[in-house]
C-alpha cells in the first residue's frame, strides 16, 4: 500500500514505514495489530494535551485542567481527529470487519489515531507527534468551553438544590466493560430519583461517570459547563 499521501497529511515522512503500517492495522487481522502502539499513543497524546492546557490556562486548578484533558482525549475526540486526518481509507482490517462498517466505527478510528501518534513518536520523536496533535486537535481546543465544570459535582449540586422533592445523591453503577486490558471502555449508568437513567462511556470508571453526569445534566437542561 502506498502511504505517501497519508504521510503528507500526517506531516511526517517515515524512516520506518512499517511503523505506520502497523498503526493502521486493526486487531481483526491478528497478532500484528496496532493495540500495543495504541497503548503508547494514548500516553503521548495525554502528555501533549496536558502541556498545551497548562500553557493555555495558567490560572486553572488541577481539577479544571483534568476535566478539559478528559474532554480532549476521549474516544469521540480521537475519532474525529482520525477522520479529519483521513485514516479511514488506509485502515487494514479483516474483510468481515470492513464489510460491517468498521472504517466508520468511532472506537476503531480512535484506536488507529492513537496508534498513529505512537508511530509518529517512535519514528520522529515528540515533535512529530506534537505537530500532528496540534494540527488535528485544533478545533477541539478552540471549542473547549471556558467554564467547563466537573459534571459529577454539578449533578450532585443540582440534585441537592431543592429541585427534587427529596434531596438525593446521584447513584452510579458500572454496566459494561469492553476492550483489552490496556485500553478498556467502561459504560456507567447514573440514576437520579424521578428521572430516567443516563449512560456514559470512558476509558476509566471515573471518566465514564463524568460522561454519564454530563449527559444527564444536558437532558435536564442544567449543564452549564
Amino acid at each position: 500500500m502506498d502511504l505517501s499521501a497519508l504521510e503528507a497529511r500526517l506531516g511526517h515522512r517515515f524512516a520506518d514505514v512499517g511503523l505506520l503500517t502497523r498503526a493502521l492495522s486493526h486487531a481483526s487481522i491478528g497478532a500484528e495489530s496496532n493495540e500495543r502502539l495504541e497503548f503508547v499513543g494514548d500516553r503521548v497524546l495525554g502528555l501533549i494535551v496536558a502541556e498545551r492546557l497548562y500553557a493555555d490556562y495558567p490560572g486553572e486548578t488541577e481539577g479544571g485542567l483534568a476535566v478539559r484533558l478528559n474532554a480532549l482525549v476521549r474516544r469521540e475526540t480521537c475519532a474525529k481527529a482520525g477522520e479529519a486526518a483521513g485514516l479511514a481509507p488506509y485502515l487494514i482490517m479483516a474483510p468481515s470487519e470492513s464489510g460491517s462498517g468498521g472504517r466508520q466505527k468511532s472506537a476503531i478510528l480512535a484506536g488507529a489515531c492513537e496508534a498513529v501518534i505512537a508511530a509518529l513518536y517512535f519514528d520522529g520523536g515528540l515533535d512529530a507527534a506534537e505537530r500532528f496533535v496540534l494540527r488535528y486537535w485544533e478545533e477541539a481546543f478552540a471549542t473547549l468551553k471556558p467554564e467547563l465544570r466537573d459534571a459529577k459535582t454539578a449533578l450532585q449540586e443540582w440534585a441537592q438544590s431543592g429541585v427534587l422533592r427529596e434531596k438525593a445523591q446521584p447513584a452510579y453503577a458500572v454496566k459494561e466493560r469492553m476492550g483489552p486490558d490496556h485500553a478498556p471502555i467502561f459504560t456507567v449508568e447514573v440514576r437520579v430519583p424521578g428521572h430516567e437513567p443516563e449512560r456514559g462511556e470512558g476509558p476509566t470508571k471515573r471518566e465514564a461517570e463524568q460522561d454519564a453526569a454530563r449527559r444527564m445534566l444536558a437532558r435536564l437542561g442544567a449543564w452549564k459547563g
